[in-house]
């Protein structure tokens, strides 16, 4: 909280969740080591590569300037080669005032190391976040100074805050394109009415001959702005796993692996240590065959926020979030998200409150009212318990500060 010399002091710290902690490491390479865990972590879920976020020039060598690219890649090819880092220079960081001759001497950098991600061609692909900032004509620059000073052919494929509004005008020159999406049911409808929803932008980019990388998201909540998304539990994550698999999305982007600042984390952590990822599990498999896994263990899956979305944080000097005008209502829920093998019955203690639902084979979600007190939930099946999670914090009536991000406990792990 009192991080960075107290510049975020004033609305309660700059993070709600931190990674998963671990023990200390005699070893000057730590960083290297941290990284390299990362990319197993990624690989045991089923993930092929990370999209790095470049935000300084190569000549910014600290670790959060461009040694943390270079560092990424070396990670990945040391741990497994198939492992791809594509690049993504943020067009909203120290790039926005660069000549496309200047950014392109910032990605050839990288280009020739092993494991930035390159199609099967050979192209580079180069997707930048926020692509708009610059015109598709600086675009085209930047490709053409790609190919002439450095002889790199790159595939484009820029992530846009609308893409809507630009993917006419950018066609010509990207290989694909993508939108970096919002975090709530509301704005990520599993239907194509409205033209700007996220299965009208897939629909519409394809009918371009490009390729659509969707993003999936789980949830967003930023102190430092004083906004969140209320993605209502897991609706959101399930929403945008089935737009990746009902649009035919070519790619899907996880957003994001580990921005904790503004709480859209999958990495493990201490707020929902593994779980993100497992559930995720279930919306990958179906998106790379095209039919939903065998359920072969019964699994529980609990969300839930430490307080109220009312409550009022005892450190008064916190700048209360607010809920983004786009996102669907603020509520208090708990959820069990559970995979079963066979039907059975949840029952969810909330406080002193317990709220029963008849689950069906397969995925469902049993919801019931947050309330201050411990939670726990059982699946019985018959006369057997064959499940069990409880909650690893308790919700509050009188939080110290004020925390919107919802946390996940898993009965697998």
């Amino acid at each position: 909280m009192n991080g960075e010399n107290n510049n975020h002091v004033r609305y309660g710290g700059f993070l709600r969740d931190r990674p998963t902690p671990r023990p200390s490491l005699v070893d000057a390479q730590w960083r290297q080591r941290d990284l390299e865990n990362e990319v197993r972590q990624a690989i045991a879920a089923g993930i092929d590569g990370f999209s790095v976020d470049i935000m300084s020039p190569a000549s910014d060598t600290s670790w959060w300037g461009s040694a943390v690219p270079t560092a990424l890649i070396k990670a990945a090819a040391t741990v497994d080669p198939n492992f791809k880092i594509m690049l993504m220079p943020d067009m909203n960081g120290a790039f926005k005032t660069t000549t496309p001759g200047q950014l392109a001497a910032e990605m050839k950098v990288y280009a020739s190391m092993p494991s930035t991600f390159k199609l099967g061609d050979g192209r580079l692909v180069v997707s930048p976040f926020l692509a708009e900032n610059k015109t598709a004509s600086w675009w085209s620059q930047f490709i053409s100074e790609m190919t002439t000073s450095y002889r790199i052919n790159v595939a484009f494929v820029p992530v846009f805050l609308d893409a809507a509004a630009n993917r006419n005008a950018f066609a010509s020159i990207s290989y694909g394109m993508s939108n970096w999406g919002t975090r709530n049911p509301a704005g990520n409808p599993v239907s194509a009415s409205n033209p700007d929803s996220p299965m009208a932008l897939a629909d519409a980019v394809h009918a371009l001959g490009k390729i659509w990388m969707q993003p999936v998201s789980f949830q967003d909540s930023r102190p430092i702005q004083s906004i969140y998304d209320e993605s209502q539990n897991s609706q959101n994550l399930q929403n945008t796993w089935q737009i990746a698999i009902a649009s035919n999305s070519e790619w899907v982007q996880l957003t994001t692996w580990n921005d904790y600042s503004e709480g859209t984390s999958f990495a493990p952590s201490a707020g929902h240590g593994l779980a993100l990822l497992d559930m995720s599990a279930y919306g990958l498999y179906s998106f790379r065959t095209g039919a939903a896994p065998a359920i072969v263990r019964d699994t529980a899956y609990l969300s839930y926020r430490s307080q109220l979305v009312s409550a009022v944080p005892i450190n008064l000097s916190s700048a209360p979030m607010a809920l983004r005008p786009w996102s669907s209502p603020a509520r208090d829920t708990v959820e069990v998200l559970t995979y079963l093998t066979a039907p059975a019955v949840v029952n969810v203690k909330v406080g002193s409150t317990t709220t029963t639902c008849n689950a069906p084979a397969g995925m469902s979600s049993c919801l019931a009212p947050l309330k201050v007190g411990s939670i726990t939930a059982t699946v019985v099946r018959g006369t057997a318990e064959v499940s069990r999670v409880a909650s690893h914090t308790a919700v509050t009536a009188n939080p110290y500060n004020q925390n919107l991000e919802y946390l996940v406990d898993s009965s697998r792990r």
